[in-house]
């Protein structure tokens, strides 16, 4: 069933359970990150026929999976609710049904100790056969068994092998887990410890390493060609023993230095709700601790420990893939960490992680692909400033000026693309006709003869004023760079419709300009300026009073249009400071 088709199905309960239903649906339609209305329809979807079970109706079962999907779909990181969901099968379809959704969900969170826990337990209640149950709990440890809480599992493995008096087995789990710093790592070692004094010597160390503690047992002992076995054994045994505590020293040495770290992780699963500013913090200093030390399949763990409870930010995802990146090799890995942060976790509505993943795939020369992430950012968020400009820098660099100009143009000419970023839009142009083609009157024609349009737009006022600011002059030329100076004074004073706050910061920099660079007649127009700006309402002209914040002008509303502009900030402030033409006011209203 889709979801299209969601709101208009028959539920297979009563009118009122779904009308219920049909109603939850519908606002998740619209408020799709409603954890809560996501809890509501699980608690309606389970009480349809009087409580779901096997003997429930078919679209009363499909409504519920239907709806386990849907949640997880948009939530896969929510262990507990892939548990109900398996819970579920199992009582309506039986343990192979149950089976699939437990490997979907350690599919989709592979380092959830507690899924992987409560699969390898339904497992072996369900299964008979030790092989199976084993290959999972192997399977299981690969993946979450380096975790600093991993032994939940552990001792389910283990409690599992001595269900079948497995003793072997049992020593071998137990060598591996010593290696692994581990919150309950002490009585691991005690029992590893116990347990080797009753098992044959070929099982305490690896062949190599044997014949190793031989070779220093001759060379230590010169007596030692005329010892029996037992008592060759007996020093093997106590050569292995000494072995096994300084891997227990080094364990218990990189177990405290991370103790400091994990006791500060107050959160270690997904939630719906924000961190706090100190766990963040401590993720960051546990990254870099994890990184300095050098091991990278215990960085990959770490990271991927903190994009279960960090998912929602950007800062990790993007740090991953600059490590990842760094890695020799590891080009796919990279893609992989960019795809499943802009298809699973970092809403479309704040691109960055995607255009960071679009400069990666040019960076390998995948241009096409490159092109496609930008394309598919514009096609859900047309008036995307960033995005815009980077679709219009990507074609510069890869076929040329024109395709770039190309690219503004023709967002220009889209309706959906609203004023204040078509406005944005014809500076960008200006920029590279200056920058770029390195023509001056170009870019200035760009201004003049899209003002009538823009008028109302903040920052192409901003950016037009700072581009003649940035032209260099001489003694010769400086006149005429000031007439052009204040022709976009005049311009923006005579023809704008903005709030007297905007018009007084740009002319506030425009005294600055007139105090530093102006001439012998310049404090004439400053005084002007001064009074009709800054004076009381009874000196000011008609064209300097303006519209104030709370009366819009005509073509733009003035609080949309500082909505808007709040919105582009970080875009300019990461994109365009570093130029002239970007160096607006130090804040936007």
């Amino acid at each position: 069933m889709s979801d299209v088709t969601m709101t208009d199905y028959n539920y297979g309960g009563t009118d009122e359970e779904n009308a219920e239903i049909r109603t939850l649906s519908l606002q998740l339609d619209a408020d799709s990150d409603n954890f809560e209305l996501w809890e509501k329809l699980l608690y309606a979807c389970e009480a349809l026929d009087g409580g779901l079970n096997r003997n429930s109706t078919p679209q009363a079962i499909e409504t519920m999976r239907n709806t386990y999907d849907r949640m997880l779909r948009k939530f896969p990181l929510l262990f507990g609710y892939w548990k109900k969901f398996a819970d579920f099968e199992f009582n309506i379809s039986g343990p192979e049904a149950a089976e699939m959704i437990y490997e979907r969900g350690c599919a989709s969170i592979t380092n959830s100790v507690d899924l992987w826990t409560q699969f390898c337990t339904f497992k072996l209640e369900t299964t008979h056969e030790p092989q199976p149950v084993r290959e999972l709990f192997d399977r299981a440890a690969d993946n979450v068994g380096l975790d600093f809480l991993a032994h939940p599992l552990w001792d389910k493995y283990l409690e599992y092998e001595e269900r079948l008096e497995a003793t072997e087995n049992i020593f071998a789990i137990l060598k591996r887990i010593i290696h692994i710093p581990m919150h309950q790592y002490a009585r691991y070692y005690e029992r590893f410890r116990q347990l080797a004094q009753t098992r044959p010597v070929v099982e305490l160390a690896s062949e190599e390493v044997l014949t190793r503690l031989r070779a220093e047992l001759e060379a230590e002992d010169p007596h030692y060609s005329s010892k029996t076995e037992p008592e060759i054994e007996a020093a093997l045994r106590a050569k292995a023993d000494a072995l096994s505590y300084e891997t227990f020293t080094k364990t218990q040495e990189e177990t405290t230095k991370r103790w400091a770290f994990e006791s500060e992780i107050k959160r270690p699963y997904f939630h719906v709700t924000m961190l706090d500013h100190a766990q963040l913090i401590n993720w960051r200093k546990y990254l870099d601790f994890e990184e300095a030390s050098g091991d990278y399949v215990r960085t990959v763990f770490l990271y991927e420990r903190c994009l279960v409870t960090c998912a929602y930010y950007d800062e990790f995802w993007l740090r991953y893939a600059r490590w990842m990146s760094a890695q020799p090799g590891k080009g796919e890995d990279t893609r992989i960490v960019f795809l499943r942060a802009a298809t699973l976790f970092v809403p479309i509505s704040r691109p960055a992680i995607r255009l960071q993943f679009a400069y990666f795939e040019e960076s390998c020369g995948r241009i096409d692909t490159a092109r496609a992430i930008h394309e598919a950012i514009l096609d859900v968020l047309p008036n995307s400033v960033e995005t815009i400009v980077s679709l219009a820098n990507l074609e510069r660099r890869q076929v040329g000026l024109e395709a770039a100009i190309d690219v503004f143009k023709k967002k220009l000419g889209e309706p959906e693309v609203d004023l204040f970023v078509k406005a944005v839009l014809v500076a960008e142009w200006a920029f590279m006709l200056w920058k770029i083609k390195g023509s001056v009157d170009d870019a200035r024609t760009v201004f003049v003869k899209n003002v009538e349009y823009y008028a109302d737009s903040r920052q192409f006022w901003w950016k037009w004023f700072n581009f003649e600011l940035a032209q260099p002059t001489t003694a010769e030329t400086e006149a005429q760079a000031a007439e052009r100076v204040d022709n976009v004074i005049t311009e923006m004073r005579t023809r704008s419709q903005l709030s007297q706050s905007t018009k007084k910061e740009i002319c506030e920099a425009y005294l600055t300009y007139l105090q530093q660079r102006g001439g012998k007649d310049s404090m004439k127009k400053f005084i002007e300026i001064d009074r009709e700006i800054f004076g009381p309402t009874s000196v000011q002209t008609s064209t300097t009073k303006g519209k104030e914040a709370s009366e819009p002008p005509a073509s733009l509303d003035e609080a949309t249009l500082q909505k808007a502009e709040a919105r582009y900030q970080s875009f300019y402030e990461v994109y365009a400071s570093p130029d002239p033409l970007a160096q607006g006011p130090a804040s936007f209203e």
